[in-house]
């Protein structure tokens, strides 16, 4: 682990400023991914800006729906009654991820930004495009039974590990960023991850000198009646090798609205919107959400040892679906 210098920002305006004026400096909330890479130095920062003490909390009802501060850590909201009731895919998301020690120091700016668990990015003995671009994939014939079908590329198939964010792709989350000048912007989160492509080094589209103030989730009928389900290894403090969240609005047992994502299958958090498409105005059946299944996992291009993801991503989606028209 390298050497670095450590500041606390109290306004939003020093902390973006030191990233603009240093674009290797890093935020630092809850620090339970960060620091762990920069122990395997596979990143290396020469200066941490706390931004805890920024006014970017709570967790609200407005007018349009649910409010959530980037701060908040992700045991508050996973526990947060308004969350629970009305947007319950996004609290079970939270709750089944990490560890209950993890989830009381880890911030919800900080889970969006968590970056992959692939062996090789994490393993600096190995080359890695994400890590050290133009250096190669050793995944794409290695070791990779836990990496991406979906969205990947010559360059990169490392999936994006979230459970949170998952959840809020499905659910329409949108995510407000400032930057060093107090601009704000709103970003649907679907936009804000990357598809690797050439450039699998640069992961979401925030810039250098701006940070994650809050995420909006509109209210919505197939929120309320919204579903997460996760496939492990083990059933606890383990990343999902296929997760699922969904979302339906059924009225007379015909589907008025439908949302599906999937994690731990693409290169980042994955929606079904062709299989969203084809499951409104069919009735609330499992031949309907077997046909949405399979054209969620259209397109995928496996690789030798995750070529089990295409069926357990299809089983999951009705296994989901099934279970919140049950």
């Amino acid at each position: 682990m390298n050497n670095f210098s450590y500041t606390t920002a109290t306004t939003a305006k020093e902390a973006t400023g030191v990233r603009k004026d240093s674009a290797q400096a890093a935020f630092i909330a809850g620090g339970t991914t960060l620091l762990d890479l920069m122990k395997l130095n596979v990143e290396q920062h020469p200066q941490l800006v706390d931004i805890n003490m920024l006014p970017f909390k709570g967790i609200s009802e407005t007018a349009d729906g649910l409010r959530i501060g980037a701060l908040e850590r992700m045991s508050d909201v996973g526990e947060n009654q308004l969350v629970v009731q009305q947007y319950p895919a996004i609290s079970e998301a939270l709750l089944l991820s990490a560890s209950p020690q993890l989830r009381n120091m880890a911030s919800i700016g900080g889970n969006l930004m968590q970056r992959t668990r692939c062996t090789y990015f994490r393993d600096t003995a190995f080359p890695c495009n994400k890590r050290n671009p133009g250096s190669g994939c050793p995944a794409q014939t290695g070791d990779n039974r836990g990496l991406a079908i979906l969205g990947g590329s010559s360059a990169c198939i490392a999936t994006n590990p979230g459970d949170m964010a998952v959840a809020l792709v499905a659910l329409d989350a949108v995510v407000t960023l400032e930057n060093s000048k107090g601009k704000q912007r709103r970003v649907p989160l679907l936009d804000f991850h990357l598809l690797p492509g050439t450039t699998p080094q640069r992961e979401t589209i925030l810039e250098a000198d701006e940070l994650i103030v809050a995420v909006t989730v509109p209210a919505a009928a197939h929120a309320r009646k919204s579903h997460y389900v996760k496939v492990r290894d083990r059933a606890s403090y383990a990343f999902a090798l296929v997760s699922a969240a969904v979302g339906l609005d059924v009225q007379g047992g015909q589907i008025q609205s439908a949302r599906i994502a999937m994690g731990s299958v693409g290169t980042k958090p994955w929606r079904a919107l062709e299989a969203e498409k084809l499951l409104v105005g069919k009735p609330a059946t499992e031949a309907s959400f077997r046909a949405a299944a399979a054209v969620a996992v259209r397109g995928a291009a496996p690789r030798e040892h995750n070529r089990f993801k295409v069926e357990m991503a299809q089983k999951t989606i009705v296994r989901a679906l099934q279970e919140i028209t049950a």
